[in-house]
């Protein structure tokens, strides 16, 4: 079985590489496949792929979301964008392009209603939203210290950016990665973090390249200009 996979993992290798395309010249052109997570905020990817464009007018970018983006076949990718503290395995070059924070989040409005926890026992007593992270339990949240504990969520999706707009709309409680950046048309304190030093932790988010298309200079450049402009978005 070992050797079936990685079997595959070569024949799937060989023919992204044939099917990727090679311009000669110095800008990128043709088209990028990019996969994505589900449920990235709107606000956040478009200012990414108008510096794309800006840069690479000649570049038509192909964008798809799924719910495990490194589950895609690698005939299908020339970048995945993906959460993990480690990289993966295989036939992938990886790079952390931005470190956010998984915590807590509620509307105001929410809490006046219902009240703050201000313990993990408390929890027990609200309606709970959780992000279902590839390959991981959501029922299962961490702490800030390492330790787990398990909760009932009322909802457990894979959008994170329709568990944040329940969060909005003051339906309950939600576990979710967070840039920290304002969303629009709302207010900077309609959403506030609910035991912000004690659930959570650090969700690094990678940008990743089948390894025999990492040297494409079409590839590698366009990965630094988002690497770039990640870095400009998040200071």
């Amino acid at each position: 079985q070992v050797i079936a996979r990685r079997g595959r993992g070569m024949m799937q290798e060989a023919a992204a590489l044939l099917a990727s395309i090679r311009e000669v010249g110095d800008a990128p052109s043709g088209t990028l496949r990019v996969v994505l997570p589900v449920g990235l905020p709107p606000h956040v990817l478009t200012p990414l792929f108008a510096a794309v464009r800006r840069a690479y007018p000649r570049l038509h970018v192909h964008c798809r979301f799924s719910n495990d983006p490194l589950g895609e076949a690698l005939t299908d990718i020339d970048i995945a964008v993906h959460f993990g503290e480690d990289a993966p395995g295989g036939h992938w070059i990886s790079h952390v392009v931005l470190r956010v924070r998984e915590w807590l989040i509620a509307a105001r409005a929410y809490l006046d209603e219902r009240g703050t926890p201000q313990t993990i026992e408390d929890l027990k007593h609200h309606e709970l939203f959780a992000w279902q992270a590839p390959g991981e339990d959501a029922r299962v949240w961490r702490t800030w210290r390492g330790a787990s504990f398990t909760v009932e969520p009322t909802l457990i999706a894979t959008d994170i950016h329709f568990i944040r707009h329940c969060c909005i709309s003051g339906l309950g409680i939600g576990l979710i990665p967070d840039a920290l950046l304002p969303d629009p048309g709302l207010g900077p304190d309609a959403l506030v973090p609910v035991l912000p030093d004690v659930v959570g932790q650090e969700r690094p988010v990678r940008l990743s390249v089948p390894a025999m298309l990492s040297e494409i200079p079409k590839i590698k450049m366009v990965v630094e200009r988002v690497r770039a402009s990640l870095g400009q978005i998040q200071g």
